[in-house]
């Protein structure tokens, strides 16, 4: 509050004065508080925008306070919130596991913050494990291929040799054989790559080889086999889709002998699209119990095989640029070949 006795003190000059230093400290205030807000939104803006930063990561992200209580965090964060309690703040670089899946965990502590970052490299980790698997399985394979080739030379001399009612016998000797042959040669297969060698064939030439395999595989249960593929012309590496064939009709028969019925069919049916030839590879066999590691190598719910078959088999379809899906409503197998 203005004193009244001082203002009536003053001369028209120093109240003039007076009058234009109230007026410029109400202006000066009026840009301080313009500022001010400026300053605020400038700091909101800034805010947003590191959020959002921190939102784009690939990888989980918590920033904690001095009193080592939640600051900040994504959403990648959110979804394995439970991990953070495990986490041990005074190691900078760790690995977790946590769910099924391995977590790379980074500890930085900066200003009194700090900040915990978390990279799913499950999949880092998986590679890491097929490599090793593969050299192992690649180097105990090329240790069994001498010792079976030489019995499977001495199997069919003795076929020749036997009386006959010995050769039934012999037969299935030469037919766990080639077994045994069939997996050493999908494991080398997949330690190696696949590669493919194309040249034009007809797609229906590998109905002959479908045949051959399954008289060369052991079951007991009687199943028919169809195969209804087209006198078509077709550009891939038929060695390499002769053995994805074969991978898919043994699973096949593996499915029906599991199901334990007196009897099954399979089925082998083309279509085509504007761009793809489609065969489907249908069974009345057991359904399929995990569908997530149906292409997962070394992993199998059956209770033959080493898990390669179908892992083997998607290799081979996505080296010719094609895909293999497993459909539903008949359960089926679905091979897309570009055309």
């Amino acid at each position: 509050m203005i004193d009244e006795s001082l203002l009536s003190s003053l001369s028209a000059s120093e109240k003039e004065a007076f009058k234009k230093g109230l007026e410029d400290i109400i202006n000066q205030t009026y840009v301080i508080e313009k500022e001010y807000k400026n300053l605020t939104e400038s700091y909101a803006a800034l805010e947003a925008f590191v959020r959002q930063i921190v939102e784009t990561l690939p990888n989980a992200l918590w920033v904690l306070d001095e009193k080592g209580e939640l600051f900040l965090q994504n959403s990648e964060a959110q979804t394995i919130q439970a991990l953070l309690p495990q986490i041990d703040l005074t190691i900078a670089s760790d690995e977790i596991e946590f769910n099924d899946a391995t977590y790379l965990v980074k500890i930085v502590k900066k200003g009194g913050k700090t900040i915990i970052s978390a990279t799913d490299i499950t999949g880092e980790k998986r590679k890491e494990r097929l490599a090793s698997m593969g050299q192992v399985a690649a180097h105990l394979s090329h240790e069994i291929r001498n010792p079976i080739g030489s019995i499977s030379l001495l199997a069919s001399t003795l076929f020749k040799r036997v009386d006959t009612s010995a050769k039934p016998l012999v037969l299935e000797m030469k037919k766990a054989i080639w077994r045994v042959e069939r997996i050493i040669k999908a494991t080398l297969l997949f330690s190696k790559g696949i590669q493919p060698n194309m040249s034009y064939f007809n797609l229906n030439e590998l109905v002959k080889e479908c045949r051959e395999a399954m008289s060369c595989y052991t079951f007991s249960t009687p199943i028919s086999l169809e195969v209804d593929l087209p006198d078509i012309s077709l550009q891939a590496d038929k060695d390499l889709l002769s053995v994805a064939f074969q991978n898919l009709l043994f699973n096949a028969i593996d499915a029906i002998e599991e199901n334990e019925q007196e009897s099954g069919k399979i089925t082998f049916k083309y279509s085509n699209s504007k761009n793809f030839h489609h065969i489907d590879v249908c069974d009345t066999g057991k359904a399929i119990k995990d569908p997530n590691i149906l292409f997962e190598p070394f992993k199998t719910t059956k209770t033959k095989g080493n898990g390669l078959g179908l892992a083997l088999s998607m290799q081979i379809i996505q080296a010719h640029g094609g895909e293999i899906l497993l459909l539903q409503n008949p359960k089926r197998f679905r091979i897309s070949l570009p055309s």
